[in-house]
């Protein structure tokens, strides 16, 4: 009878072991358990529980709670949250987006809790895992570029463009644009770009009343020519130091003057080409005169006798 016994015990014992190892879905780690370990009491293999369970690399730790078949996650319209699972990890392991996942369970934040179910499949509360007309997203906790340009079907280096990023980090909350941004119509613009001419009028401006300087080529004091030298060259012109019938020679003659042309003078203090200024408009010259730097009329009864000329630079 004993022996009758025992034979039942072992029988059910067995028996039970079998049973068991079948129907085991999940195994909690235990120490010194490693992922082959778990492979072979399962019957599985270490690339099958590292895919079930998102693993990277082929570290575990006690108490961990690692699916061992795909009973429930693969074909189940549920799933059961489980410690080290995220949205992103649950959503790509079922197929489906992030915002789908959060949809269907009617979530308004990325938080999840172990033991929670969440229903992988299904109508979402918000169908549209992928609105028309999207022009922007805003990343949720595990979306990387590469899902979102896949997602919404343009390239990652579109989505670094339109978004001024120069690598591929991103983060929670920010919005990403997915669309380039819109070119508003301008309004057609007037040229506003400063001739040479107002330049060096502008230039010529600033030193009135600046005192006469013979041979003077710098702010501390001008002649004649050393201010039309030092005007010229300050505005931007490739102009050489030379006297007034210098420039006479690089310039030719015009009936009528624009703002910046060159105006000469003879006879003043001796014969021929002796001063020069620049036309600035309104019937005026600025000049650099022995009484310094001033703005005078071209209808002063000096100048307008000794007034040889309007020129402009060859």
């Amino acid at each position: 009878m004993n022996k009758t016994l025992l034979t039942v015990v072992a029988t059910l014992a067995i028996s039970t072991g079998f049973s068991n190892k079948a129907a085991a879905a999940s195994h909690t780690v235990q120490s010194g358990d490693s992922l082959w370990a778990i492979s072979q009491k399962y019957n599985t293999t270490v690339a099958n529980l590292k895919s079930i369970n998102n693993l990277s690399s082929n570290t575990v730790y006690i108490n961990q709670v690692l699916e061992t078949s795909r009973n429930e996650s693969s074909s189940s319209s549920t799933y059961t949250v489980k410690s080290g699972d995220s949205l992103w990890a649950i959503a790509t392991k079922h197929g489906i987006t992030v915002d789908t996942l959060k949809s269907l369970n009617s979530k308004s934040s990325n938080t999840i809790y172990v033991g929670e179910k969440l229903v992988v499949s299904g109508s979402e509360s918000n169908s549209s895992s992928k609105p028309e007309n999207t022009t922007s997203y805003k990343v949720s906790s595990g979306d990387t570029l590469s899902h979102i340009a896949k997602r919404y079907g343009v390239s990652i280096s579109n989505i670094k463009s339109w978004n001024n990023l120069s690598s591929d980090v991103i983060y929670v909350g920010q919005t990403i644009k997915l669309t380039a941004p819109t070119k508003t119509a301008e309004p057609e613009k007037v040229e506003q770009t400063e001739s040479l001419a107002d330049k060096v009028v502008a230039e010529a401006k600033k030193h009135v009343g600046t005192p006469y300087k013979w041979a003077g080529t710098a702010p501390g004091g001008f002649d004649c020519s050393g201010f039309i030298y030092y005007v010229h060259k300050t505005a931007g012109m490739d102009i050489s130091r030379t006297s007034t019938d210098g420039y006479y020679s690089q310039s030719t003659q015009v009936s009528s003057p624009k703002v910046g042309d060159l105006v000469f003078f003879s006879g003043t203090y001796k014969a021929g080409i002796s001063h020069m200024g620049i036309y600035i408009g309104d019937n005026k010259f600025v000049h650099a005169s022995s009484s310094g730097v001033q703005i005078t009329s071209m209808s002063n009864s000096y100048w307008s006798s000794h007034f040889t000329n309007y020129r402009t630079w060859k």
